[in-house]
């Protein structure tokens, strides 16, 4: 059951402003949606992971009100993990690691798992089970974090099987994303896409993070190949939302498109192009700096005189300028919705699939909640890592098919 009326508190705890947002985005994504139009999510790692977005942005996938999401390397190693771990930080000097090679804080953690899950993961690496039982016996505390990340083995198994994904994306000429998601949980975005047929796509902004896994991500297909097929998923969109990321700049304002971007050479040189002319922008962020650069364009079309005029935004704006505000509030679609991501996201699911008559069968709350505290705890127990079993039949499949 939906926990409406913690809904409700979230929406209330928005400002007017954003709660006004809130609903013209909710009514943008409807509009859209009734008539046919597509939604496309680019979202950032760290929170989007912890707030239980990205297993809700995979159930909107699954519910047909999501079509393509551009994401980071980091998302997609913590999807590969199964997005959250439970797992067990202990004193890396006292394990007999060095200090200069472990994390800032002497920390060395270690994946807990079911023993089954254990015994899966014997059958396609060596684990070190000296390592293992001095793990269990060390002084140590818990925590529920981004998971496939740093703990072992969960971590190194994901930096190793990005080898054998890369190998699998250079055969088929695949996107590492794709392959990866064909062993993804469903309930991931790696997984949902996967299944659906749906692009989730690392920006190229966002490919640095992750380890191997973003190395192997950037050496999956091409720069000029990854810019096309997101510049395509976003030209399908009717609606962009945007989440917690930065440089979304760079993003939509990229090589292929031509309202605000520098798709103008490539429009010269004959390739293929798109404008973000007449596409709604949603961006949820804390940052009020977003809104006030917006308001002083709309107010005295500051921030395009200073483009025309060659001058800094910083400068002209008396604001700290980031990048990804220029093009999001000189466009005539962008909502700011100003709030907390935890917050703000199961509120805009719930009243669109509600106004477009829609059921959920899960939802995101924010970490901080009880609520939060059990959803977290059931992706921890529920969204499995990435089967390589599942992967590598789906590979061969492929191949045969191809």
């Amino acid at each position: 059951m939906i926990n409406e009326q913690l809904l409700n508190s979230f929406y209330s705890n928005l400002d007017s402003r954003s709660r006004k947002s809130l609903d013209d985005a909710v009514e943008k994504i409807v509009e859209a949606r009734k008539k046919g139009g597509r939604i496309v999510v680019a979202t950032g790692s760290g929170p989007n992971i912890h707030e239980g977005v990205t297993t809700l942005i995979a159930e909107l996938m699954d519910k047909g009100m999501i079509h393509g999401v551009t994401t980071s390397s980091a998302v997609v190693g913590h999807e590969m993990g199964g997005a959250l771990d439970l797992v067990k930080m202990c004193k890396a000097s006292a394990l007999g690691f060095e200090e200069r090679f472990m994390p800032r804080g002497d920390v060395f953690e270690f994946t807990q798992m079911p023993e089954e899950q254990m015994a899966d993961l014997r059958k396609e690496m060596v684990l070190d089970d000296d390592l293992l039982a001095r793990g269990e016996e060390a002084e140590g505390h818990l925590v529920i974090k981004a998971a496939g990340n740093m703990a072992y083995p969960m971590g190194l198994r994901n930096e190793e099987l990005a080898a054998e994904i890369l190998v699998l994306c250079k055969a088929y000429g695949l996107p590492f994303e794709t392959v990866a998601g064909w062993g993804a949980d469903r309930r991931t975005m790696l997984g949902m896409g996967a299944e659906k047929g749906l692009p989730v796509l690392v920006s190229i902004p966002q490919l640095v993070g992750s380890g191997h896994i973003g190395m192997a991500i950037g050496e999956s297909i091409s720069i000029f190949e990854r810019s096309k097929r997101i510049a395509s998923m976003l030209e399908s969109a009717d609606v962009i939302i945007e989440s917690a990321v930065a440089l979304t700049q760079e993003i939509h304002d990229g090589p292929f498109e031509c309202y605000t971007g520098h798709g103008i050479w490539s429009w010269w040189k004959g390739l293929h192009t798109y404008s973000l002319k007449d596409k709604t922008l949603i961006r949820i962020d804390l940052d009020e700096n977003l809104r006030k650069a917006q308001d002083l364009q709309k107010e005295s079309a500051l921030i395009q005189e200073a483009i025309d005029k060659g001058l800094p935004k910083t400068k002209i704006s008396k604001i700290p300028f980031r990048m990804e505000m220029s093009a999001f509030a000189r466009h005539e679609g962008s909502i700011p919705v100003i709030g907390d991501i935890g917050e703000v996201w199961p509120v805009l699911a719930w009243k669109t699939a509600s106004a477009l008559g829609v059921s959920l069968d899960f939802m995101s709350y924010a970490q901080h909640t009880d609520e939060g505290k059990a959803m977290r705890d059931w992706i921890v127990k529920e969204v499995r890592p990435v089967s390589r079993r599942k992967l590598l039949d789906r590979a061969g499949e492929y191949g045969a098919r191809s």
